[in-house]
């Protein structure tokens, strides 16, 4: 019975942990970039657009299709890098949690 009441604590603080990491990936910008820089998306750690910066140089209608690309290129950028920070600080709250291969949480 002590060990089912240890765990229980256990899981409470892990829960209180989990809520302040949600605040916190919704505060923490990540920036994606594409064309040598040309194009900067930043994104929440949550996945929210914050800003999108295109170069004037790009600015052109004949260029559009080479735009649209950029914009998509720098976000996948963002989206991945996401991915980095989101494993770095859940690592930190699961800490020696015994979890599954592949096991990714629902951030």
């Amino acid at each position: 019975m002590r060990d089912i009441m240890g765990m229980m604590k256990e899981m409470a603080g892990l829960k209180a942990k989990m809520e302040t990491l949600q605040q916190e990936l919704e505060t923490t910008l990540v920036e994606g970039r594409s064309g040598a820089g040309l194009v900067t998306v930043t994104l929440t750690a949550k996945g929210a657009l914050k800003a999108l910066a295109i170069d004037p140089s790009l600015m052109k209608a004949d260029e559009k299709e080479i735009l649209e690309d950029l914009i998509v290129a720098a976000h996948a950028d963002a989206r991945a890098k996401i991915e980095d920070v989101v494993a770095e600080k859940t690592q930190g709250l699961m800490g020696g949690l015994p979890l599954p291969p592949g096991f990714k949480l629902p951030f």
